[in-house]
């Protein structure tokens, strides 16, 4: 089994909320690899990883930073693969690092998800992966009709709930 996706994350701090990307991949059986790399403390991996990755058979990248939040801009100037940035929560509720991520120069392009948004970046990165490979597309399809279930069950059950002046 060979990664298609990479997980970055600037510090394992990090690992909790990209935990949520992980287990969706995990979940979707989509091979994926997880690593600390830093744009500020281990640049010379990231240059690595970054102009390898395609050659090493990975297809989307997605990568967390907070504050300065450059790895996902830095990662995307070494790659033509797409990458989809994860600003963490860490100082000014992870405005700093919304910011930083999504404010990228003409040609150097991050998707961006919402602050400490692992799980809308792997939804991202599957629906990325389904556009070539009908069997993801499948899962994917399946996925997106289980939250319409889901909204539709919670939508019956309110109508269960009684109150004086409840209207429906």
């Amino acid at each position: 089994m060979k990664a298609v996706v990479s997980i970055i994350m600037g510090s394992t701090s990090d690992y909790p909320v990209m935990e949520k990307a992980a287990n969706f991949f995990n979940e979707m059986e989509i091979p994926f690899e997880v690593h600390a790399l830093s744009a500020h403390r281990t640049p010379d991996e990231v240059e690595k990883f970054a102009k390898n990755a395609d050659a090493n058979g990975i297809k989307v990248i997605i990568a967390a930073a907070g504050m300065a939040a450059h790895l996902p801009g830095v990662i995307a100037a070494m790659t033509t693969l797409p990458v989809i940035g994860v600003p963490i929560k860490s100082s000014f509720d992870g405005l700093d690092a919304l910011l930083s991520i999504v404010q990228m120069p003409p040609g150097i392009p991050v998707a961006t998800v919402g602050v400490n948004g692992a799980l809308n970046a792997a939804i991202l990165g599957s629906q990325i992966l389904a556009s070539s490979d009908p069997v993801i597309k499948e899962k994917v399809i399946a996925y997106k009709g289980n939250l319409k279930s889901k909204i539709v069950k919670a939508n019956e059950e309110l109508k269960l709930k009684e109150f004086k002046f409840k209207t429906n």
